[in-house]
């Protein structure tokens, strides 16, 4: 958002229907069958993830252009200006929510499934009957040694570093903030470009370690509970930082062609408290994952 505060207050704008909304649907739809397709090994190929990515992306920026000009346009209030923080603050904690129910698997199989196969308790008949000698011990791809045998990646190694990378574009953004709200707007645009830079990095390492993973430790998708919940936790915190760092190219952008006053600019706001949320999901996964 612009400048709600010299904008008319007296009413409240609603914006005209638009189709980017089902056109990006159909967009993330194709990436999930492309995603479904690679797991199932099926005859489809990688194409609709590289279609739908590329529809998604272009939508987003279109989408984001149109949103850009009605903010500048003066169409939005402090009505409007309310409406989105409320907004921004819901969106985030159903983000909460979603990580929350893979911490949650993540939790309730390694403390409670596991021991339980283990012979836990009062689950001894359990482990005697079914699974015979097989021990608790966790990282584990369960009872049947699913994928065969594989190694874990070490905390104190390219998590670290993505960990301390993600903390550094923490710093940058906040300095961002305070330059705009200084009405310093040189010093915010570099230190925007330097967490896009920041959040890029992050991503290169994520790919690298993914490679890594799967060439050379036997990690993947198919090595039982742990490779599953590993890959759908950091999988879906990448895709987080992706999205993210799209949305700051996207205020960088508009910062650079004069957008956003010292006094209002929720745009800006609302992509940096996003921002801080994909690091503190991160620093959780870094010890609950990799660490723990």
């Amino acid at each position: 958002m612009g400048s709600p505060a010299a904008h008319n207050t007296d009413r409240y704008y609603v914006p005209a229907p638009s189709a980017w909304p089902f056109a990006l649907t159909v967009g993330l739809v194709a990436v999930v069958i492309g995603v479904s397709g690679y797991l199932e090994n099926a005859e489809i190929g990688a194409w609709p993830i590289w279609l739908g990515a590329a529809l998604s992306i272009y939508i987003i920026f279109r989408w984001f252009q149109g949103i850009a000009r009605e903010s500048e346009g003066g169409l939005y209030g402090a009505q409007v200006d309310r409406t989105y923080r409320w907004a921004m603050c819901w969106f985030i904690f159903s983000e909460v929510m979603f990580f929350a129910a893979f911490f949650g698997a993540l939790y309730y199989a390694r403390l409670l499934s596991l021991p339980w196969l283990g012979g836990e308790g009062s689950k001894l008949v359990t482990n005697i009957t079914l699974w015979p000698g097989f021990e608790a011990t966790w990282p584990s791809n369960g009872p049947a040694n699913l994928g065969g045998e594989f190694q874990t990646i070490p905390a104190f190694d390219v998590p670290l570093v993505n960990t301390l990378i993600l903390l550094t574009s923490g710093f940058t953004i906040t300095m961002a903030h305070h330059a705009l709200k200084e009405a310093r707007r040189g010093p915010c645009i570099a230190w925007m470009w330097a967490t896009v830079a920041l959040g890029a990095l992050f991503l290169f390492f994520q790919a690298e370690e993914y490679i890594h993973a799967y060439t050379d430790l036997n990690l993947t998708l198919g090595s039982g509970i742990y490779g599953s919940t590993f890959f759908m936790l950091t999988g879906f915190h990448g895709l987080h930082v992706t999205l993210g760092t799209i949305m700051l190219i996207v205020i960088t952008l508009r910062l650079m062609k004069g957008h956003f006053k010292p006094e209002s600019h929720f745009g800006f706001e609302g992509v940096a408290w996003y921002w801080h949320f994909v690091d503190v999901v991160w620093i959780g996964l870094f010890i609950v994952v990799y660490w723990l």
